[in-house]
């Protein structure tokens, strides 16, 4: 992970939370991982759940699995092998589950018509499609620092931004990722001093980094809600480099007041998986589409 200028607690829990998250971002891993979460399967069993990968996908994403220590390969025989969950792994599915609710709320759904009343309804997608498209949204590099160091400072300026989540990068540093995340609809302006501050979605991301956090650390998933950053309200505004805030205040960020776009321009439980939920729906070709106007889309 990019080094930043936290406190050595924080940023030892960030960079848990980024290389988790980074372990189950490449494609397909989500899907894998799902598929295993009943019972440990062989290889001939689990490609018909997964008819779309072919071997040279399957392969390589059961291999780096088991390799980060989420899968187990057992062979019984030359020619009786399973794959499941590992006891790492089997803790992960809770995680899934509200990585997969964040999706399921705040990514945007197409309208589609019921085929049995016609009437237009938001389609339905699959939890681990969730997941994935919610993966990546936050894996981008700085990202994930960018989004800590708003939740625990309010509403921040790109510079003290930059200061703290991307300290050996000059401030021009700071824009791409902040603007992709105000793209996203994770990230809005916040008044008329271009300062920038979490927007709903984003504050709603609080679950997500908490329970990925106590994971990440071995700790109960119950923990999550007391997590020292995200298991409070964002702080109040600050515009300065200033301290990084772990008792963060109970007010609520400002409002956004400004369109962030113009800003930026002018500046530089263990969780049952049905697998009826997880294959019954068409795979996009491709996780997001991003709106070149901004918003939070698929």
């Amino acid at each position: 992970m990019a080094t930043t200028g936290l406190p050595r607690t924080t940023l030892t829990d960030l960079s848990r939370v980024t290389e988790s998250l980074e372990m189950i971002t490449p494609r397909w891993s989500v899907w894998v991982l799902m598929t295993l979460s009943a019972k440990p399967l062989r290889y001939a069993e689990i490609k018909p759940k997964l008819p779309w990968l072919a071997d040279g996908q399957l392969h390589p994403r059961l291999r780096k699995l088991t390799d980060a220590g989420l899968v187990e390969r057992t062979e019984y025989a030359p020619r009786h092998v399973t794959y499941g969950l590992t006891a790492r792994g089997a803790d992960l599915m809770p995680v899934l589950t509200v990585i997969a609710a964040w999706g399921n709320t705040h990514l945007e759904k197409d309208l589609v018509a019921d085929k049995t009343t016609g009437k237009e309804e938001p389609e339905r997608i699959p939890p681990a499609q969730n997941i994935e498209d919610t993966l990546t949204l936050l894996t981008p590099r700085h990202t994930t620092p960018i989004l800590w160091a708003l939740q625990a400072r309010g509403a921040t300026s790109a510079k003290s931004l930059a200061a703290v989540a991307m300290p050996d990068s000059g401030l021009s540093a700071v824009y791409p990722p902040l603007r992709q995340l105000v793209d996203d609809g994770l990230v809005e302006a916040a008044g008329e001093e271009a300062t920038f501050q979490l927007s709903e979605h984003g504050r709603a991301l609080a679950p997500v980094y908490g329970t990925v956090s106590a994971w990440a650390a071995g700790r109960p998933l119950a923990e999550a809600a007391a997590h020292p950053v995200w298991g409070h309200p964002p702080a109040p505004s600050q515009t300065g480099p200033g301290t990084w805030i772990t008792n963060q205040s109970r007010l609520p960020a400002p409002p956004a007041t400004a369109p962030a776009a113009h800003v930026l321009s002018a500046q530089p439980a263990p969780a049952t998986w049905q697998t009826g939920d997880l294959f019954s729906h068409q795979i996009p070709a491709r996780p997001i589409a991003i709106s070149p106007a901004g918003g939070h889309r698929r």
